[in-house]
């Protein structure tokens, strides 16, 4: 089996050549490429996703993962568990045809397209179309590839392995009773004052501050870079180039500061896989769900913490002293947890920011089941934010058009949000347990034990084993929501003196 392993590993790191290409074709779209260029990269781009998808489906590589899922007894563990996520991900390829996928990869370039003029004009009719034609190709996909219980898991399953739509309606279930219960009652409570944040904060010395804040979370600049896009995200090409976007807000120091902590997590997860396992699973992400633990661990357990602050309100004061004048840790630290419901999901306190996935998965759920349509999801949108933030949506700008996924065709993405925030509470517990005196390091400016531990219980292991069982090798036990209640009521009723 050794031979056939190693054939196999071969082949899987061509195949990540041409996807990594394709990768890289699509960072350049957001961050350099001119306005005309359009239409070629959408060409291109499907090209590479046309010819990924062949070389996958090859015939002798088909036939030489079937022996080795065969004899997987034979092989270790870590080779084992990539050939059982190959294989599965193999028998779902196969029931794509290739004219399918670059239909699809054309439909998501022409999307993203649209749903920038779509920004510009802050009208959501000038995506429908777009739209239209996405949803009607993932209604598609969905009875090509089959599920068991609901059309929408077919789609969920490629950023969620395993994620079922019963269990995911009992966890928005719970947020629901116990988040909108929580933040109720925080509103009887006077509110924090965070009107410093709303002054006039510079683009260039948000960004110098930005680079500043992502070095001292352990982020490795020589394995990456920052730059500027509509929509912030992070994309990689191997553990030794993985880079990040950021967006600017001068009237917002919020946006900017958590956008590159948000980021700045996911990209030390993604500099923190095992190079040698490149194009291999156990190389990759476990889940979408583990990888917003780390995005989210970061942004919001440490970012959003006391003891960050303490340690870089002063390097804040240096690029904003003006803004900052008389602000205290404490000042500082509860102003940036204000909790209030908002328009804008990346601009959404912790808390709210639940409600605003709520929405999302409520919607898509709808749109593949066929409860909702395209025609008028706009106006679905709106209804959704008065009911569940009481908030009026003045434009689809700021409504059904402030997120790039849908224009990706990234429908069954949005739980992982909040799968992710979870995730991050109950590791982030375990991790306090583990490190002696963590909150005083990070007060102290230094992460590095926090990266480290997060490097040997989630990064090395890529895909070895499932988001569930990783967990529970972590924790000792599975995904439990009242890891991020318990710290939820902690952290806020101290901010509101409840």
């Amino acid at each position: 089996m050794k031979e056939n392993y190693e054939k196999y590993v071969t082949t899987m790191r061509k195949i990540a050549d041409i996807d990594n290409a394709a990768v890289l074709l699509g960072w350049d779209k957001e961050v350099n490429m001119p306005p005309k260029g359009a239409a070629f990269r959408s060409q291109q781009i499907a090209t590479l996703a046309g010819i990924s998808h062949e070389m996958f489906l090859e015939k002798d590589f088909v036939s030489n993962l079937k022996k080795l899922e065969a004899n997987k007894q034979k092989l270790s563990l870590k080779a084992r568990r990539n050939v059982e996520i190959t294989s599965k991900k193999q028998n779902r390829s196969n029931k794509l045809s290739t004219e399918f996928v670059m239909e699809s990869s054309k439909a998501i370039s022409e999307g993203y397209h649209a749903w920038l003029k779509a920004r510009e004009q802050k009208d959501y009719g000038v995506f429908k179309k777009a739209f239209r034609k996405l949803v009607d190709l993932k209604k598609e996909e969905c009875e090509l590839v089959g599920y068991d219980n609901h059309p929408y898991e077919a789609l969920m399953d490629q950023f969620e392995p395993g994620a079922k739509v019963a269990d995911l309606d009992i966890l928005f279930a719970d947020v629901k009773k116990q988040l909108i219960r929580f933040t109720k009652k925080i509103a009887t409570y006077p509110q924090v004052d965070n009107s410093f944040l709303k002054k006039k904060y510079p683009h260039q010395k948000q960004w110098d501050f930005g680079l500043e804040i992502l070095k001292r979370i352990g982020y490795d600049f020589d394995a990456g870079r920052q730059d500027i896009s509509p929509h912030p995200f992070t994309t990689n090409f191997a553990p030794s180039d993985v880079r990040v976007t950021t967006r600017i807000d001068e009237r917002n120091f919020g946006s900017m500061t958590w956008s590159c902590i948000h980021e700045g997590g996911h990209a030390l997860y993604e500099q923190g896989l095992p190079p040698q396992e490149y194009g291999l699973p156990s190389g990759l992400a476990v889940s979408l769900g583990i990888h917003e633990s780390q995005s989210r661990l970061w942004e919001n357990n440490v970012g959003r913490s006391l003891p960050f602050w303490e340690a870089n309100l002063p390097l804040a004061k240096k690029y904003f002293g003006a803004n900052l004048k008389g602000v205290g840790a404490v000042k500082f630290f509860k102003a940036i947890n204000k909790v209030h419901p908002s328009l804008i999901r990346v601009e959404s306190d912790e808390l709210y920011y639940h409600f605003h996935i709520l929405i999302r998965y409520e919607i898509e759920k709808g749109l593949i089941e066929g409860t909702y349509s395209v025609d008028n999801l706009n106006e679905v949108w709106n209804e959704k934010y008065k009911e569940y933030l009481g908030v009026k949506v003045p434009n689809d700008l700021k409504g059904i058009l402030q997120d790039i996924h849908w224009a990706y065709g990234s429908i069954g993405y949005f739980p992982t949000y909040s799968l992710g925030s979870f995730y991050a509470a109950q590791f982030y517990a375990k991790a306090k347990k583990d490190i002696r005196g963590l909150e005083k390091q990070i007060a102290a400016g230094d992460s590095s034990q926090l990266l480290a531990w997060l490097r040997e219980n989630v990064h090395r292991h890529g895909s070895t084993y499932s988001a569930a069982k990783l967990c529970k090798k972590i924790t000792g036990e599975e995904l439990n929501f009242k890891y991020f209640m318990s710290y939820a009521r902690k952290k806020y009723k101290a901010i509101y003196d409840m």
